[in-house]
């Protein structure tokens, strides 16, 4: 039955059904998430369309609130009075939850540094274990005293000061951006110079994007953000919060798997966020993308079923994408390979492990390939990469799942119920609330 049960799990039988349809796109979290903390430690009350929400979105707006901030949804708008700045850094400790959010969690870290506030932060989930290296030291050496990493509560204390900031590159752009955001706050001037490659660039992109428009000024050279101090963000216009590329990348993935069309509406296909790359690929794989302009911002995005073909894949750039474009994968005709997957270990779960285990118990082919000498039996000197390796089938089983509490994981397994010949359970099902509440209601409007 296509129902979540009262043990949180659902049963989808979508494969006897010709999914297809319009899926109106939810806000982008990405966006959400920088306007909201932005709006907050701006000069003055604003307004920022956001239409829907989710629990990371939620748990942002209650942060910002603990900290003083006076955010409320009026319909579709949130309506955010900023923190005062002239409240005492020195009062009591605060406390602020950030769920199981880790955007959250690293751009509350840098905030309440800038902010000089003695904060409890609580945690959910797997959020503890994930790390907070290289930022936790650089902000240690410019004032900012915390619990040791993996505490939770997990205090912090001090005003942060300004200066270099050394962030390495391909751990998590979050770090940067919590960085972007904050530093400008400060009196002095600061840089942050980031080494090694920046992966993940369009995440940091978002952050400047929503900088730019909020009056912060900061510029790049060479991999350097030099940030002038004394900058408040100041809110001129009422922003709207842009349709989110990374969940409608799941139902664009199902047109291209399945038989017939679906719609995405409400997207900008000039967006900053790196993962309308979804397009590109699931051309690649072989299927027909077509956009048509809903109005002068955004348009509508329709993915139709074609031959399917195993492709190369690099997801430096696209971590949050594998999940699905390897669902893809698992009905593509021949192999596909997906590289740069180190960062997906410390997502909500493994997610090289997490997918793996999907896909393989719904019946796909699917192995890690770790790149090791076989004479010497030590891995290369690229950082102990591996890739993902699918070879395609033309459809799957079906089977149980656990979500492993991975909105992604949970949603990816949701969309191979559509090529799986028998139902597919997911436990742990509502771990899609986590940034897309309604994600089950709009997958079974497909199936009308």
């Amino acid at each position: 039955m296509n129902n979540i049960s009262e043990e949180n799990s659902i049963t989808l039988d979508t494969f006897r059904y010709n999914c297809a349809g319009n899926v109106p796109a939810i806000v982008s979290k990405s966006y959400a998430h920088r306007y909201i903390i932005l709006a907050a430690l701006a000069k003055a009350p604003s307004r920022i369309i956001c239409k829907g929400t989710s629990r990371d979105i939620e748990a942002t707006i209650g942060c910002m609130n603990s900290l003083g901030a006076d955010i409320r949804r009026d319909g579709d708008a949130l309506i955010i009075n900023p923190i005062s700045y002239d409240r005492a850094s020195t009062e009591a400790s605060e406390s602020i939850d950030v769920g199981e959010s880790g955007s959250t969690l690293r751009f509350m870290l840098p905030a309440i540094g800038a902010l000089g506030r003695n904060v409890s932060i609580t945690m959910h989930g797997r959020l503890p274990e994930r790390p907070l290296s290289p930022l936790y030291e650089e902000m240690e050496e410019h004032n900012v005293s915390m619990s040791e990493q993996g505490s939770n509560p997990f205090h912090i204390s001090g005003q942060m000061t300004s200066g270099d900031y050394t962030i390495a590159g391909n751990i998590s752009s979050q770090f940067i951006t919590g960085l972007l955001m904050s530093l400008p706050l400060l009196e002095g001037d600061s840089r942050i110079i980031v080494t090694g490659k920046m992966e993940s660039r369009p995440y940091i992109d978002i952050t400047l994007d929503v900088l730019r428009k909020m009056g912060i000024t900061i510029t790049e050279e060479a991999g350097t953000f030099i940030i002038k101090g004394g900058q408040i963000p100041f809110v001129s216009e009422d922003f709207v919060v842009e349709g989110d590329w990374s969940n409608a990348a799941f139902f664009l993935c199902l047109g291209a798997m399945g038989k017939k069309p679906v719609t995405v509406s409400g997207l900008n296909p000039l967006s900053e966020q790196g993962d309308r790359k979804i397009l590109d690929i699931l051309n690649r794989f072989g299927a027909f993308v077509s956009i048509i302009p809903d109005d002068d911002k955004t348009s509508s995005v329709t993915v139709s079923p074609g031959a399917l073909k195993g492709i190369d894949i690099d997801a430096a750039d696209i971590p949050d994408l594998v999940p699905i474009i390897s669902a893809v994968a698992a009905v593509a005709d021949g192999t596909t390979t997906i590289r740069n997957i180190e960062r997906l270990r410390i997502k909500e779960s493994d997610r090289v492990q997490t997918v793996i285990d999907t896909l393989s118990k719904l019946g796909a082919d699917i192995r890690e390939v770790k790149t090791v000498d076989d004479s010497t039996n030590i891995k290369d000197d690229n950082d102990n990469k591996s890739y993902l390796e699918i070879r395609g089938k033309k459809s799957l089983s079906g089977g149980t799942v656990d979500s492993h509490n991975d909105h992604r994981i949970a949603m990816t397994a949701a969309i191979l119920s559509a090529v799986s010949e028998g139902p597919v359970t997911i436990t742990n099902c509502r771990a899609v609330e986590k940034s897309y509440p309604n994600f089950y209601e709009e997958l079974l409007s497909l199936t009308n």
